[in-house]
């Protein structure tokens, strides 16, 4: 069995975080398919894991290029474990057991009732004060509940084997206006529908973005063509 990594990216020089998280993937042993500047993640993805001539039973990652791993080597794959499950579907840091009718998996009032899972690790800056005039980061664990099963993750990091993604199918539905917006919670929900387990396991990692994509019109209309087109609730 190999694993493989497929991230977008819109920087062809890597710096920074990217850079970093190449570095600790390869250092893992995972091989990993950089795509730079694509028109679609859709279609990227779908690029991404043609290219990778991948066995059915071959693990492939799709995640964010601003995320930073934590883990050692050892607890990264024993985190991925479950993917080798006949019955799992995909697995990923965050989700959520219960998806309302919002279809917004985050959703305040059922984080409060207990019906997410998972952590994930952020970075936040402080705002410069009158005394120092350069503004701190620090990093704010965002803890969601245990780890365990799930009807959507989160996309900044998610994996399942070839065959999985092969039958979740990785092309933008017809009736998704924006290229960018609510795949994550399209193929979970699709991998839960089709009878697989999803999983929120214990992959920690530093997401060096708050979600300020969340605001934009495209992910409004996706998610809203999402609800039309989808059965909600769904739950486990």
């Amino acid at each position: 069995m190999q694993i493989f990594s497929i991230i977008c990216t819109r920087e062809p020089n890597l710096v920074g975080v990217t850079k970093g998280l190449v570095g600790t993937l390869l250092s893992f042993g995972i091989k990993v398919k950089l795509l730079v500047n694509e028109s679609s993640i859709f279609s990227a993805y779908k690029k991404g894991l043609d290219s990778c001539k991948a066995n059915p039973n071959d693990i492939i990652i799709f995640c964010h290029d601003d995320i930073q791993i934590l883990n050692d080597k050892v607890s990264f794959i024993q985190a991925l474990a479950p993917c080798v499950r006949t019955t799992t579907g995909i697995v990923g840091p965050a989700g959520t057991t219960y998806l309302g009718d919002d279809a917004i998996w985050w959703q305040q009032g059922r984080w409060a009732e207990g019906l997410h899972r998972g952590q994930v690790k952020h970075i936040t800056k402080n705002q410069p004060s009158p005394i120092l005039s350069n503004a701190s980061t620090m990093i704010t664990p965002t803890s969601y509940g245990p780890c365990g099963p799930v009807v959507a993750l989160d996309g900044l990091f998610l994996a399942a084997r070839k065959e999985i993604w092969d039958k979740v199918g990785l092309e933008k539905p017809t009736y998704f206006e924006g290229l960018w917006d609510f795949y994550d919670i399209h193929y979970t929900t699709k991998a839960h529908n089709l009878g697989f387990e999803n999983h929120a396991v214990p992959v920690d990692l530093i997401h060096h973005s708050n979600g300020e994509l969340v605001g934009r019109d495209s992910w409004h209309k996706n998610r809203e063509a999402f609800i039309a087109n989808t059965k909600l609730p769904l739950k486990i």
